[in-house]
């Protein structure tokens, strides 16, 4: 059987580049934001057939589609960089949760590979949402001449839950980076920051999830916030909002708690932390105990390309801030620093 192993923690951390260092390993598929992408409802409970889950798997996303008709995409968002190369649009046939960031992940004709897939995925028998993806998971494995599979999503501790419950045999790994770094990378990101505007909506309108948002309770929000659950929406709604640098140590600080916790859970042996730090410190040690960790070869020309992968010049950018900035950050952050202190 192969190996899985999801990737999970705050976003903002490393992880895309970790997803590309990953990526370069020819024994693993690297599935980039396949969790972020098809969001909540990508586990459903119950059987489901094939053309089922194709819907779960190609359908769009429509927050991400109105970001990118805004103007205000995320830098993730690899199928959307060259505008008119590929079929799909967010203006018009709105663009396949799969499309955006996971499939331009492997290969450079995606549409072509979300063709290949949709013929034979829509074939498929009614079985359990979990074992669809594992059907996916060997298609592109055969595919692409892979035999560990590694899944990574940044802001993803939350799915550490139902992640063990479709898939028991699953490793995790913890991705963790500095508090205060992690925290000013976030304000300065446009998913981030549209997460934060988000969460307001949905704290202020006392709901658990913005599906359970009411007309009602959108006709309540001041205008700046029901403008951004829009077709479309001012890109400075998010970009140029005042947004308080504190409040986001404290996302970071909930999140890495999130994770913590989550990891507590699984089995010792299944689990792993790994500090981007560490990656930086001393990266042919990290990744080789990452290899180790998934189930492949630490191949000699594969460290020596993950290596030159990694920038040292994200460590660090907290200390610039101005230092009443920056002890309120780190006040917001000790929390989350706290919990990793104990596992430490």
């Amino acid at each position: 059987m192969r190996t899985l192993t999801f990737v999970v923690g705050t976003g903002r951390s490393g992880s895309t580049a970790l997803s590309h260092i990953v990526n370069a390993h020819p024994d693993v598929l690297s599935l980039s934001e396949l969790m972020a992408s098809v969001g909540s409802d990508g586990l459903p409970a119950g059987e489901l057939d094939g053309r089922g889950f194709w819907r779960l798997l190609a359908e769009p996303n429509p927050i991400f589609d109105a970001m990118t008709r805004s103007g205000v995409p995320l830098p993730e968002f690899v199928y959307v960089r060259e505008p008119g190369r590929w079929r799909f649009g967010a203006e018009t046939t709105g663009i396949p949760a799969l499309s955006l960031m996971v499939l331009p992940h492997l290969t450079d004709d995606p549409d072509g590979l979300f063709d290949a897939l949709e013929e034979e995925i829509t074939c498929w028998p009614a079985r359990s949402a979990a074992r669809h993806y594992e059907a996916l998971f060997e298609t592109l494995c055969t595919r692409f001449g892979r035999g560990a599979v590694v899944e990574r999503s940044g802001f993803s501790t939350q799915f550490v839950p139902r992640l063990r419950a479709a898939f028991p045999q699953a490793r995790f790994v913890h991705l963790f980076r500095d508090g205060p770094d992690c925290a000013l990378s976030m304000s300065r990101h446009i998913g981030f920051r549209m997460i934060f505007l988000l969460r307001e909506i949905r704290d202020r309108a006392g709901v658990r999830d913005l599906r359970e948002l009411t007309e009602d309770d959108v006709r309540k929000l001041p205008p700046e916030m029901s403008a951004l659950l829009g077709h479309r929406f001012d890109p400075a709604l998010v970009r140029d909002r005042d947004l308080p640098l504190e409040e986001f140590g404290a996302l970071w600080s909930e999140l890495v708690a999130q994770g913590e916790a989550h990891l507590d859970e699984v089995p010792a042996g299944m689990r792993m932390r790994l500090a981007y730090e560490e990656l930086l410190d001393a990266p042919r040690d990290g990744l080789t105990r990452l290899a180790e960790f998934i189930g492949v070869e630490p191949l000699p020309q594969w460290l020596d390309a993950g290596s030159a992968l990694l920038d040292n010049g994200r460590r660090g950018a907290s200390l610039r801030l101005p230092s009443h900035e920056l002890d309120a950050l780190k006040e917001r952050c000790a929390p989350g620093a706290r919990v990793l202190a104990a596992r430490s």
